[in-house]
């Protein structure tokens, strides 16, 4: 934990499916959380699976969680288990208080730059292979709907021009012949 205690952290985390069938929602947490058991440093110690229930508004898939409780041997190991996992929930149920040092620190953010710079790659690749795959169906002569988004890459928009701003002029005061 680069703490000045080594304390085991305790958490709670909520994952949450939606698909189907429902018996492959219970199979799907079963086996997240299996491979949740097999990471480096973490434990999971216990496992709350509930039933799936329909969802409102969606004929036919369903939907369901688990509360997990795991414990870990630093915080870097929880912030792993946060990037990989998306639970929809954390909480941290012991230690009440986390120390930390520099290092301990440097370990955390160091691991969300990483995954930050990761998904913005695949973001910008994606946003390439669009753009390419746009190309290609205007080449054979197909239409793409076109969001206000989609209509010119961020580099060709043209600036918002803006319009003058009218300046209010004053009004002379009027002269009461007073004294001051």
């Amino acid at each position: 934990m680069n703490s000045t205690e080594d304390v085991k952290i305790t958490a709670v985390i909520v994952l949450d499916v939606i698909g189907k069938p429902p018996e492959h929602l219970i199979a799907s947490l079963e086996e997240i959380i299996k491979e949740m058991d097999k990471e480096k440093g973490i434990t999971v110690k216990m496992k709350d699976i509930k039933e799936p229930r329909p969802m409102k508004g969606q004929e036919g898939f369903f939907t369901t969680f688990a509360e997990v409780e795991v414990e870990v041997e630093e915080i870097l190991h929880l912030a792993v288990l946060m990037f990989k996992y998306m639970p929809a929930h954390l909480e941290v149920i012991s230690p009440e208080l986390l120390a930390l040092t520099n290092n301990g620190w440097n370990d955390v953010l160091n691991e969300l730059v990483r995954r930050l710079h990761g998904y913005d790659e695949i973001a910008r690749i994606l946003q390439m292979e669009k753009q390419v795959l746009i190309k290609k169906i205007h080449e054979l002569g197909g239409e793409v709907p076109m969001t206000p988004q989609m209509q010119q890459p961020p580099a060709e928009q043209k600036p918002v021009e803006e319009k003058p701003k009218k300046v209010k002029k004053s009004k002379p005061k009027k002269k009461t012949g007073k004294k001051k």
